[in-house]
């Protein structure tokens, strides 16, 4: 299979958010030369736009953050589907990156990724094709995740048959959770079922996902049983590999992660990986109410200084103020995420004038509606805005707004456009 270059790809000319393109093709790292400047106007709003300082800043910020605890960082990948972004992640040190699907595995070894921890189980047939063919190349390392014996059975009958041996992870669950296994008698039968399959399937390690918890006592009390659980294991030999992975954190508790997982990775028996994935990102909504969280109960994030930054906004025209108190603008729910809050007004600016200028909630201005594509912006009284004005919207949960975007812009502090990042979802 030929690895794909995504740095020689090409602006795409019929996605959103872009400006005027040449007849000749654009590589997305030579947008800087078309000379797009979002305050000029040089791009159809409404555009996603990501601020390359704040990117770089979150990507060291999470990196220096994992490092004092001594573990590792496979990021979740399925926050951007953004090969580009998932290379920044592994050129500033991340182990690999984690995957949610079949195809998405596909998309990132395509763009150059060489590990993947897919974090849910592999079933179904052609999902199997796609792995066992990325798994031709013998530099390609991949874990997926079992929790029950009859998905173990499946695996290994499918790469038994085609001379394959695939790395799995059993997946630990809680009552009421997603999925799993729920207790030792489960787990034991996975364990079962995978040592009928000696050929096709290793045993790599142990993994869960904290984040259907809601409450820090029963998140600890959760991780330190899958502490004592690798434990367990790796001292009955059942681990093909060495060191064993102890893998887990969402982007809510990865602190509390770190910390409890810390000391199992002590002994170079087990690698520990964490999964945070829209600390790229971030947002001003769930994901910020998570750091505040995070800072108040970790010394570690506190030492650090300034946390994680958000870095993705929305920006979109005013399109009409029909009343005084109202204005629609020309962007929703096929632009932003809306399942985690409304975008919110930051900053508004009118082309021709010299800076945009901070706005927000405490003013007045708020989100309070949206269609596929208006949003219903409340204005305070005797706001100084007008039709053609613009306005950048803050977001919650990025996972779902990058998801509407094909091509991403990426700009400088002067608002320079100076590079194109595209998804694969």
């Amino acid at each position: 299979m030929k690895v794909t270059n995504y740095q020689t790809a090409t602006i795409d000319p019929y996605s959103k958010g872009l400006g005027m393109l040449p007849s000749a093709s654009v590589q997305l790292d030579e947008a800087a030369r078309l000379e797009w400047n979002l305050l000029n106007e040089d791009v159809s709003l409404p555009a996603a736009v990501l601020y390359a300082d704040r990117i770089e800043h979150n990507l060291k910020w999470m990196q220096a953050f994992v490092a004092e605890y001594g573990v590792k960082l496979a990021p979740h990948g399925k926050t951007t589907m953004a090969p580009q972004l998932f290379r920044r992640q592994i050129e500033t040190g991340a182990w690999g990156i984690t995957l949610a699907t079949a195809h998405q595995v596909r998309a990132a070894y395509l763009g150059g990724v060489q590990r993947v921890l897919m974090a849910n189980q592999l079933v179904g047939r052609h999902n199997m094709v796609m792995i066992a063919e990325l798994l031709t190349d013998p530099d390609f390392e991949f874990f997926c995740l079992v929790d029950s014996a009859e998905g173990v059975e499946q695996l290994g009958e499918f790469f038994g048959s085609v001379g394959k041996t695939l790395q799995v992870l059993i997946e630990l669950g809680v009552p009421g959770g997603r999925t799993g296994v729920r207790d030792a008698a489960q787990r034991d039968a996975v364990l079962a079922a995978i040592a009928r399959y000696p050929r096709a399937l290793e045993l790599a390690g142990i993994e869960l996902y904290e984040g259907v918890l809601k409450e820090e006592p029963e998140v600890r009390e959760f991780l330190r049983g899958a502490v004592a659980t690798t434990r367990e294991l790796f001292k009955a030999g059942r681990f093909a590999r060495t060191p064993a992975i102890l893998s887990g954190a969402g982007s809510a508790w990865y602190d509390v992660v770190a910390e409890e997982f810390a000391q199992a990775s002590a002994a170079g028996e087990i690698e520990v990986v964490l999964r945070p994935g829209c600390y790229l990102t971030h947002d001003v909504g769930i994901y910020k109410k998570a750091q505040t969280d995070i800072f108040a109960r970790n010394p570690i994030a506190r030492k650090m200084g300034e946390g994680l930054l958000p870095a993705l906004q929305l920006w979109a025209y005013v399109q009409s103020i029909p009343e005084p108190d109202r204005a629609i603008i020309g962007m929703g729910k096929r632009d932003s995420a809306f399942d985690a809050g409304l975008p919110e007004p930051a900053r508004h600016y009118r082309p021709g004038t010299s800076e945009p200028r901070n706005i927000g909630a405490d003013e007045g201005w708020e989100v309070f509606g949206m269609m596929d594509q208006h949003a219903y912006l409340r204005i305070p009284p005797g706001a100084d805005l007008k039709v053609g004005d613009m306005i950048a919207f803050d977001i919650s949960h990025p996972c779902l707004t990058f998801d509407k975007w094909r091509q991403v812009l990426v700009v400088d502090p002067q608002y320079r456009v100076t590079e194109v990042i595209e998804t694969f979802f």
